[in-house]
Protein backbone atom coordinates (compact mmCIF):
# COMPACT_ATOMS: atom_id res chain seq x y z
CA UNK A 1 0.00 0.00 0.00
CA UNK A 2 2.94 2.09 0.81
CA UNK A 3 4.29 1.98 -2.62
CA UNK A 4 1.09 2.79 -4.30
CA UNK A 5 0.13 5.78 -2.25
CA UNK A 6 3.57 7.17 -3.66
CA UNK A 7 2.82 6.61 -7.00
CA UNK A 8 -0.45 8.68 -6.41
CA UNK A 9 1.76 11.00 -4.15
CA UNK A 10 4.27 11.45 -7.27
CA UNK A 11 1.47 12.46 -10.16
CA UNK A 12 -0.01 14.52 -7.64
CA UNK A 13 3.11 16.46 -6.76
CA UNK A 14 3.87 17.03 -10.47
CA UNK A 15 0.53 18.46 -11.32
CA UNK A 16 0.81 20.56 -7.94
CA UNK A 17 4.12 21.76 -9.54
CA UNK A 18 3.03 22.59 -12.90
CA UNK A 19 -0.06 24.36 -11.79
CA UNK A 20 2.33 26.70 -9.83
CA UNK A 21 3.15 27.81 -14.04
CA UNK A 22 -0.01 29.00 -14.60
CA UNK A 23 -0.17 31.18 -11.13
CA UNK A 24 3.17 32.60 -11.60
CA UNK A 25 2.48 33.50 -15.68
CA UNK A 26 -1.04 35.67 -14.16
CA UNK A 27 1.24 37.36 -12.30
CA UNK A 28 4.72 37.90 -14.04
CA UNK A 29 3.91 37.29 -17.64
CA UNK A 30 3.07 39.71 -20.14
CA UNK A 31 -0.50 40.79 -19.15
CA UNK A 32 -3.51 40.45 -21.09
CA UNK A 33 -1.83 38.22 -23.08
CA UNK A 34 -4.38 34.74 -24.03
CA UNK A 35 -2.20 32.01 -23.93
CA UNK A 36 -5.06 30.06 -26.19
CA UNK A 37 -6.26 33.18 -28.51
CA UNK A 38 -4.89 31.21 -31.84
CA UNK A 39 -4.55 34.56 -33.35
CA UNK A 40 -1.88 35.94 -30.89
CA UNK A 41 -0.56 33.13 -29.28
CA UNK A 42 2.69 31.40 -29.73
CA UNK A 43 3.45 27.73 -29.34
CA UNK A 44 5.64 28.19 -26.41
CA UNK A 45 2.83 30.65 -24.83
CA UNK A 46 -0.02 27.77 -25.69
CA UNK A 47 2.15 25.02 -24.40
CA UNK A 48 3.07 27.20 -21.12
CA UNK A 49 -0.75 27.11 -20.53
CA UNK A 50 -1.82 24.01 -22.40
CA UNK A 51 0.44 21.96 -19.73
CA UNK A 52 -0.96 23.23 -17.01
CA UNK A 53 -5.14 22.02 -18.20
CA UNK A 54 -3.42 18.62 -16.20
CA UNK A 55 -3.69 20.06 -13.06
CA UNK A 56 -7.34 20.35 -12.14
CA UNK A 57 -8.82 17.41 -13.42
CA UNK A 58 -6.11 15.24 -11.81
CA UNK A 59 -6.33 17.15 -8.63
CA UNK A 60 -10.09 16.40 -8.23
CA UNK A 61 -9.79 13.08 -9.51
CA UNK A 62 -7.09 11.73 -7.36
CA UNK A 63 -9.33 13.32 -4.43
CA UNK A 64 -11.60 10.92 -5.26
CA UNK A 65 -9.26 8.15 -5.32
CA UNK A 66 -7.85 8.88 -2.11
CA UNK A 67 -11.28 8.94 -0.39
CA UNK A 68 -11.67 5.53 -1.89
CA UNK A 69 -8.03 4.13 -0.51
CA UNK A 70 -8.56 5.68 2.79
CA UNK A 71 -11.44 2.62 3.66
CA UNK A 72 -9.35 -0.08 2.37
CA UNK A 73 -7.51 1.40 5.93
CA UNK A 74 -10.40 0.82 8.18
CA UNK A 75 -12.62 3.80 7.64
CA UNK A 76 -16.24 3.13 7.57
CA UNK A 77 -18.87 4.53 4.65
CA UNK A 78 -20.65 6.72 7.58
CA UNK A 79 -16.83 8.26 9.12
CA UNK A 80 -15.91 8.83 4.95
CA UNK A 81 -19.09 10.44 4.42
CA UNK A 82 -18.79 12.70 7.44
CA UNK A 83 -15.12 13.36 6.72
CA UNK A 84 -15.98 14.46 2.89
CA UNK A 85 -19.20 16.64 4.25
CA UNK A 86 -16.88 18.25 6.77
CA UNK A 87 -13.44 18.98 4.73
CA UNK A 88 -15.77 19.85 2.04
CA UNK A 89 -17.49 23.05 3.35
CA UNK A 90 -13.80 23.66 5.01
CA UNK A 91 -12.52 23.82 1.69
CA UNK A 92 -15.46 26.01 0.20
CA UNK A 93 -14.88 28.13 3.21
CA UNK A 94 -11.54 28.47 2.69
CA UNK A 95 -12.03 29.62 -1.12
CA UNK A 96 -13.76 32.74 -0.41
CA UNK A 97 -11.28 33.76 2.52
CA UNK A 98 -8.03 32.44 2.18
CA UNK A 99 -7.46 31.57 -1.27
CA UNK A 100 -9.05 34.60 -2.27
CA UNK A 101 -6.85 36.57 -0.23
CA UNK A 102 -4.00 35.41 -1.59
CA UNK A 103 -5.03 36.21 -4.89
CA UNK A 104 -6.50 39.64 -4.09
CA UNK A 105 -4.44 40.50 -0.88
CA UNK A 106 -7.41 41.75 0.50
CA UNK A 107 -9.62 39.96 3.02
CA UNK A 108 -12.28 42.62 3.41
CA UNK A 109 -13.48 43.48 -0.24
CA UNK A 110 -15.95 40.87 -0.85
CA UNK A 111 -17.24 42.92 -4.02
CA UNK A 112 -15.96 40.36 -6.22
CA UNK A 113 -16.02 36.48 -5.71
CA UNK A 114 -14.69 33.37 -7.68
CA UNK A 115 -15.69 29.78 -6.96
CA UNK A 116 -12.41 27.85 -8.36
CA UNK A 117 -10.91 24.89 -7.92
CA UNK A 118 -11.07 24.60 -4.12
CA UNK A 119 -14.59 25.29 -4.27
CA UNK A 120 -15.50 22.42 -6.72
CA UNK A 121 -13.35 20.22 -4.66
CA UNK A 122 -15.28 21.30 -1.75
CA UNK A 123 -18.56 20.79 -3.37
CA UNK A 124 -17.47 17.58 -5.01
CA UNK A 125 -16.69 16.07 -1.87
CA UNK A 126 -19.93 16.83 0.13
CA UNK A 127 -21.56 15.12 -2.53
CA UNK A 128 -19.51 12.38 -2.95
CA UNK A 129 -20.32 12.42 1.33
CA UNK A 130 -23.55 11.13 -0.19
CA UNK A 131 -22.60 8.59 -2.70
CA UNK A 132 -20.13 6.51 -0.69
CA UNK A 133 -22.98 4.87 0.66
CA UNK A 134 -23.75 3.20 -2.77
CA UNK A 135 -22.00 0.15 -4.60
CA UNK A 136 -18.62 1.51 -5.95
CA UNK A 137 -19.67 0.46 -9.08
CA UNK A 138 -22.58 2.93 -9.15
CA UNK A 139 -20.38 5.56 -7.94
CA UNK A 140 -18.56 5.34 -10.81
CA UNK A 141 -21.32 5.14 -13.43
CA UNK A 142 -23.02 8.21 -12.09
CA UNK A 143 -19.48 9.98 -12.45
CA UNK A 144 -18.94 8.86 -16.33
CA UNK A 145 -22.30 9.27 -17.10
CA UNK A 146 -21.86 12.82 -15.53
CA UNK A 147 -18.52 13.35 -17.93
CA UNK A 148 -20.06 11.73 -20.81
CA UNK A 149 -23.29 13.55 -21.43
CA UNK A 150 -22.90 16.90 -19.79
CA UNK A 151 -22.21 18.40 -23.27
CA UNK A 152 -25.36 17.49 -24.35
CA UNK A 153 -26.94 20.14 -22.53
CA UNK A 154 -24.87 23.25 -23.50
CA UNK A 155 -27.16 25.08 -25.60
CA UNK A 156 -29.49 25.39 -22.94
CA UNK A 157 -28.80 28.91 -20.62
CA UNK A 158 -31.39 30.00 -18.04
CA UNK A 159 -31.22 33.75 -17.34
CA UNK A 160 -29.68 33.96 -13.77
CA UNK A 161 -32.56 36.06 -12.35
CA UNK A 162 -35.47 32.84 -13.12
CA UNK A 163 -35.80 31.49 -9.69
CA UNK A 164 -33.37 28.40 -11.22
CA UNK A 165 -31.39 30.47 -13.03
CA UNK A 166 -28.26 30.52 -10.39
CA UNK A 167 -28.71 27.26 -10.22
CA UNK A 168 -27.85 26.14 -13.84
CA UNK A 169 -25.05 28.72 -13.41
CA UNK A 170 -23.23 27.51 -11.11
CA UNK A 171 -23.87 23.81 -12.26
CA UNK A 172 -23.41 23.69 -15.71
CA UNK A 173 -22.79 27.59 -17.45
CA UNK A 174 -20.51 29.56 -15.03
CA UNK A 175 -22.49 32.45 -16.20
CA UNK A 176 -21.71 35.51 -13.80
CA UNK A 177 -24.34 36.14 -10.90
CA UNK A 178 -25.32 38.99 -9.04
CA UNK A 179 -26.56 38.05 -5.48
CA UNK A 180 -27.28 41.11 -4.18
CA UNK A 181 -26.01 45.25 -5.31
CA UNK A 182 -22.16 45.80 -5.37
CA UNK A 183 -21.43 41.99 -5.24
CA UNK A 184 -20.95 39.56 -7.95
CA UNK A 185 -19.91 35.99 -8.25
CA UNK A 186 -18.33 33.68 -10.78
CA UNK A 187 -18.67 30.06 -10.56
CA UNK A 188 -15.20 29.73 -12.59
CA UNK A 189 -15.43 26.19 -12.02
CA UNK A 190 -18.79 25.09 -12.53
CA UNK A 191 -19.84 21.71 -10.54
CA UNK A 192 -20.64 19.56 -13.58
CA UNK A 193 -18.96 17.62 -14.00
CA UNK A 194 -16.53 18.49 -11.32
CA UNK A 195 -18.47 16.13 -9.15
CA UNK A 196 -18.65 13.49 -11.65
CA UNK A 197 -14.64 13.76 -11.90
CA UNK A 198 -14.49 12.85 -8.30
CA UNK A 199 -16.82 10.71 -8.19
CA UNK A 200 -15.33 8.51 -11.27
CA UNK A 201 -11.91 9.00 -9.13
CA UNK A 202 -13.52 7.47 -6.38
CA UNK A 203 -14.65 3.71 -8.26
CA UNK A 204 -10.38 4.33 -10.00
CA UNK A 205 -9.67 3.63 -6.53
CA UNK A 206 -10.52 0.10 -6.99
CA UNK A 207 -7.87 -0.74 -9.50
CA UNK A 208 -5.49 -0.25 -6.14
CA UNK A 209 -6.64 -3.21 -4.74
CA UNK A 210 -5.35 -5.42 -7.30
CA UNK A 211 -1.98 -6.79 -7.19
CA UNK A 212 0.78 -4.58 -8.86
CA UNK A 213 1.53 -6.30 -12.17
CA UNK A 214 -2.69 -7.01 -12.95
CA UNK A 215 -3.19 -2.92 -11.96
CA UNK A 216 -0.27 -1.58 -14.09
CA UNK A 217 -1.55 -3.89 -17.36
CA UNK A 218 -5.39 -2.30 -16.96
CA UNK A 219 -4.42 1.08 -16.09
CA UNK A 220 -2.39 1.06 -19.10
CA UNK A 221 -4.51 -0.23 -21.60
CA UNK A 222 -7.42 2.47 -19.39
CA UNK A 223 -5.25 5.32 -20.20
CA UNK A 224 -4.78 4.47 -23.80
CA UNK A 225 -8.27 3.88 -24.34
CA UNK A 226 -8.98 7.80 -23.33
CA UNK A 227 -6.54 8.89 -25.52
CA UNK A 228 -7.77 7.07 -28.33
CA UNK A 229 -11.67 8.17 -27.43
CA UNK A 230 -10.02 12.26 -27.16
CA UNK A 231 -8.73 12.04 -30.68
CA UNK A 232 -11.52 10.13 -32.30
CA UNK A 233 -14.31 12.40 -30.11
CA UNK A 234 -12.28 15.61 -30.86
CA UNK A 235 -11.36 14.39 -34.46
CA UNK A 236 -15.10 13.62 -35.29
CA UNK A 237 -15.42 17.52 -34.17
CA UNK A 238 -19.22 17.26 -33.58
CA UNK A 239 -19.48 16.76 -30.09
CA UNK A 240 -17.32 17.00 -27.07
CA UNK A 241 -16.56 20.37 -26.87
CA UNK A 242 -18.54 23.71 -27.58
CA UNK A 243 -15.47 25.35 -29.12
CA UNK A 244 -14.77 22.80 -32.31
CA UNK A 245 -11.08 22.81 -33.77
CA UNK A 246 -10.53 24.27 -37.07
CA UNK A 247 -8.48 24.47 -39.72
CA UNK A 248 -5.31 27.26 -38.95
CA UNK A 249 -2.28 28.81 -40.94
CA UNK A 250 0.30 25.72 -40.47
CA UNK A 251 0.60 22.14 -39.18
CA UNK A 252 1.35 23.51 -35.56
CA UNK A 253 -1.55 25.78 -35.54
CA UNK A 254 -3.61 22.89 -36.55
CA UNK A 255 -2.50 20.93 -33.88
CA UNK A 256 -2.95 23.87 -31.55
CA UNK A 257 -7.04 24.44 -32.40
CA UNK A 258 -6.96 20.20 -32.11
CA UNK A 259 -5.44 20.50 -27.90
CA UNK A 260 -7.49 23.65 -27.52
CA UNK A 261 -9.97 22.26 -25.44
CA UNK A 262 -12.83 24.50 -23.30
CA UNK A 263 -11.59 24.41 -19.50
CA UNK A 264 -14.62 26.45 -17.77
CA UNK A 265 -16.42 24.51 -17.75
CA UNK A 266 -14.30 21.03 -18.56
CA UNK A 267 -16.06 19.58 -21.51
CA UNK A 268 -15.85 16.11 -22.42
CA UNK A 269 -12.74 16.51 -24.88
CA UNK A 270 -10.63 18.10 -22.07
CA UNK A 271 -11.30 15.65 -19.69
CA UNK A 272 -10.26 12.56 -21.70
CA UNK A 273 -7.11 14.63 -23.01
CA UNK A 274 -5.63 15.17 -19.44
CA UNK A 275 -7.21 12.45 -17.86
CA UNK A 276 -6.21 9.86 -20.03
CA UNK A 277 -1.92 10.36 -19.73
CA UNK A 278 -2.66 10.61 -15.78
CA UNK A 279 -3.78 7.19 -16.24
CA UNK A 280 -1.11 6.16 -18.35
CA UNK A 281 1.86 7.54 -16.16
CA UNK A 282 0.17 5.97 -13.29
CA UNK A 283 1.19 2.63 -15.09
CA UNK A 284 4.62 3.33 -15.05
CA UNK A 285 4.77 5.58 -11.73
CA UNK A 286 5.84 3.00 -9.59
CA UNK A 287 9.52 2.42 -11.58
CA UNK A 288 10.27 5.77 -10.97
CA UNK A 289 12.70 5.83 -8.10
CA UNK A 290 15.19 8.01 -6.86
CA UNK A 291 16.31 11.44 -5.55
CA UNK A 292 14.42 13.42 -7.76
CA UNK A 293 10.71 11.84 -7.34
CA UNK A 294 11.26 12.85 -3.75
CA UNK A 295 9.96 16.36 -4.62
CA UNK A 296 7.15 16.05 -6.28
CA UNK A 297 6.27 13.10 -4.13
CA UNK A 298 6.60 15.69 -1.08
CA UNK A 299 4.24 18.21 -2.60
CA UNK A 300 1.66 15.34 -3.44
CA UNK A 301 1.09 14.24 0.28
CA UNK A 302 0.60 17.93 1.38
CA UNK A 303 -1.52 19.13 -2.04
CA UNK A 304 -3.67 21.76 0.01
CA UNK A 305 -0.48 23.09 2.37
CA UNK A 306 1.15 23.61 -0.75
CA UNK A 307 -1.96 25.59 -2.58
CA UNK A 308 -2.67 27.57 0.51
CA UNK A 309 1.32 28.78 0.06
CA UNK A 310 1.56 28.90 -3.41
CA UNK A 311 -0.64 32.01 -4.61
CA UNK A 312 -0.13 34.47 -1.80
CA UNK A 313 3.64 33.60 -2.26
CA UNK A 314 4.09 34.19 -6.16
CA UNK A 315 1.36 37.56 -5.58
CA UNK A 316 4.41 38.60 -3.35
CA UNK A 317 7.16 38.10 -5.15
CA UNK A 318 5.30 40.05 -7.87
CA UNK A 319 4.76 43.10 -5.88
CA UNK A 320 8.50 42.58 -4.46
CA UNK A 321 9.87 42.52 -7.97
CA UNK A 322 7.93 45.81 -9.14
CA UNK A 323 8.29 47.36 -6.41
CA UNK A 324 12.45 46.84 -7.03
CA UNK A 325 11.52 47.13 -10.67
CA UNK A 326 9.70 50.80 -10.38
CA UNK A 327 9.88 52.04 -6.61
CA UNK A 328 5.76 51.67 -6.61
CA UNK A 329 4.00 48.15 -6.68
CA UNK A 330 0.09 50.11 -5.21
CA UNK A 331 -1.80 49.44 -8.07
CA UNK A 332 -0.69 45.95 -7.33
CA UNK A 333 -2.08 45.86 -3.84
CA UNK A 334 -5.52 47.31 -5.23
CA UNK A 335 -7.73 44.21 -4.10
CA UNK A 336 -8.26 43.55 -7.75
CA UNK A 337 -5.57 43.04 -9.43
CA UNK A 338 -6.78 41.60 -12.57
CA UNK A 339 -9.03 44.25 -13.22
CA UNK A 340 -6.36 47.07 -13.01
CA UNK A 341 -4.75 48.69 -14.77
CA UNK A 342 -0.94 47.63 -15.17
CA UNK A 343 1.98 50.30 -16.20
CA UNK A 344 2.42 49.36 -20.28
CA UNK A 345 5.71 48.19 -19.37
CA UNK A 346 4.71 45.56 -16.86
CA UNK A 347 5.41 42.25 -17.20
CA UNK A 348 8.08 39.87 -17.91
CA UNK A 349 8.87 37.24 -20.69
CA UNK A 350 8.53 33.36 -20.48
CA UNK A 351 12.55 32.69 -19.39
CA UNK A 352 11.82 35.01 -16.72
CA UNK A 353 8.85 33.56 -15.68
CA UNK A 354 10.27 30.19 -15.75
CA UNK A 355 13.16 31.16 -13.52
CA UNK A 356 10.66 33.03 -10.79
CA UNK A 357 8.56 29.72 -11.02
CA UNK A 358 11.53 27.40 -9.51
CA UNK A 359 12.25 30.38 -7.25
CA UNK A 360 8.68 29.51 -5.60
CA UNK A 361 9.32 25.84 -5.97
CA UNK A 362 12.46 26.00 -4.26
CA UNK A 363 10.81 28.07 -1.59
CA UNK A 364 7.73 26.13 -1.04
CA UNK A 365 9.89 22.70 -0.96
CA UNK A 366 11.04 22.97 2.79
CA UNK A 367 8.37 24.25 4.07
CA UNK A 368 6.52 21.10 2.90
CA UNK A 369 9.04 19.11 3.88
CA UNK A 370 8.54 20.38 7.43
CA UNK A 371 4.35 20.11 6.90
CA UNK A 372 4.74 16.38 5.63
CA UNK A 373 6.91 15.43 8.78
CA UNK A 374 4.32 17.39 10.97
CA UNK A 375 1.44 15.52 9.73
CA UNK A 376 2.99 11.99 9.98
CA UNK A 377 4.52 12.75 13.44
CA UNK A 378 1.17 14.11 15.00
CA UNK A 379 -1.99 12.49 15.69
CA UNK A 380 -4.45 15.15 15.48
CA UNK A 381 -7.37 14.61 12.81
CA UNK A 382 -7.52 18.48 12.44
CA UNK A 383 -4.62 18.12 9.96
CA UNK A 384 -6.46 15.93 7.76
CA UNK A 385 -8.47 19.07 6.86
CA UNK A 386 -5.70 21.01 5.28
Amino acid sequence: MRERLTSIDLLRGIVMMIMAIDHTRDFFYYPHANPTDLATTSPELFFTRWITHYCAPVFVFLAGTGAFLSTTRGKTPKELSWFLLTRGAWLIILEITLVRAGWMFTLTDFHMLVGQVIWAIGWSMIALSALVFLPVRAVGIFGVVMILLHNAFDGIHVNWQNPLGWLWAVLHTGDILTPTNGVRFLPLYPLIPWIGVMAAGYAFGQFYTKPADVRNKQLRILGLALIGAFILVRGINIYGDPSPWSLQKDVVFNVLSFLNCSKYPPSLCYLLMTLGPAILFLSVAERFKGALTQIPIVFGKVPMFYYLLHVPLIHGLSVLFEYFRTGDATWMLSGNLFTATPPADFGYGLPAMYAVWLLVLAILYPLCVWYSKLKMQSKNPLLSYL
